[in-house]
């Protein structure tokens, strides 16, 4: 590993964000649980809508224009996203399901089904030098069909752990707190727009802040419940192995991918690291509204979590690699 990934992960300051949302969950659970002094679901609501809210208002629609017509880039991609991925937590629920414990399994599931992240995607591939305009697009696109697809997935899916989501009742809720702030915020971006680009730094700070507002909710409810006192190291070893099979698989498979579709650098780029990924920004807040107050949250977004850094660090590595290719290859 460089030592300049060490200095970069030495200042993310959203990791360690997360390591003390979830320490405070563990010594105040009962003050942001389902039903506490924090009023979890009236603060997450409200945090979720705001959160694709500025998603919204920072989505640059000219430059989704740009990447519309790479159709072979955009099939891969999705196809890895909603396709691939959950094949791959099936097949592996298949092999393994009876000694993996069911809320783990169902987090695992959760990671498969939720859409690519937007930011890191497009950021990685603009350091790569990769087709940036076409990772736009389709981390906005993937987002977009995530409100649908991840519930749907989710809901087709989840009966193999022996549990179920009402399918209906949950595309509602995304669509009105995940849909409904995203056109409002693209309907207000011709006003706010330029501001919001001039201070992206604080934005993102806000809807990074309102996710770990809803990590330290989510692990309340867990911890309240006793669920991680059940569950030892053997059970988190379990997620973080997991979690860096899945991802080093999904990598191998999406760049044979791309080479046998015989795209160029640029759109290699751009399908490994947009059909990789997994988003937290929009992971979380979908968590919480597809489970609720369910007692195994924190179980279920463990996953998702461990998957997020690892693929920070990983595809930094990797970005690091593609970017030090001669020009013109």
């Amino acid at each position: 590993m460089s030592l300049r990934l060490v200095k970069r992960l030495s200042r993310d300051w959203f990791l360690l964000g997360m390591v003390c949302a979830v320490g405070l969950a563990l010594l105040f659970p009962d003050f942001g649980k389902a039903g506490g002094a924090m009023h979890a679901d009236v603060v997450t609501h409200v945090g979720i809508f705001a959160v694709f809210f500025l998603h919204g208002v920072g989505m640059p629609l000219a430059q989704l224009k740009a990447g519309a017509l790479q159709w072979r880039l955009h099939v891969l991609v999705q196809s890895f996203t909603f396709l691939v991925f959950p094949a791959l937590w099936f097949a592996f629920n298949l092999v393994a399901g009876a000694w993996v414990p069911a809320d783990v399994s169902l987090g695992f599931l959760f990671l498969c089904a939720v859409p690519s992240t937007i930011s890191s995607s497009v950021a990685m591939t603009g350091a790569a030098r990769g087709n940036v305009a076409g990772a736009i697009f389709d981390a906005s696109l993937s987002s977009l069909l995530g409100i649908f697809f991840t519930p749907l997935l989710v809901g087709l899916l989840a009966h193999t752990t022996g549990q179920s989501l009402p399918l209906g009742e949950a595309i509602l809720k995304l669509s009105l707190l995940l849909l409904l702030p995203l056109v409002l915020g693209q309907l207000a971006r011709p006003f706010v727009g330029a501001a919001f680009a001039r201070y992206r730094k604080y934005t993102n700070g806000v809807d990074r802040v309102f996710i770990l507002v809803l990590v330290y909710a989510s692990f309340c409810d867990s911890f309240s419940s006793g669920l991680f006192s059940r569950h030892g190291g053997a059970t988190l070893a379990m997620v973080i192995g997991g979690a860096a099979l899945l991802l080093a698989t999904v990598l191998t498979l999406s760049t044979l991918a791309a080479r046998r579709w015989r795209f160029s650098t640029e759109d290699e780029i751009a399908a490994v690291f947009c059909g990789s990924k997994k988003t937290l920004a929009s992971g979380v807040p979908m968590a919480r509204l597809l489970f609720g107050a369910h007692p195994a949250l924190g179980l279920i977004v463990l996953p998702l979590m461990f998957y997020h850094q690892l693929q920070l660090v990983v595809c930094s590595v990797l970005a690091e690699r593609y970017a030090s290719r001669p020009s013109g290859s």
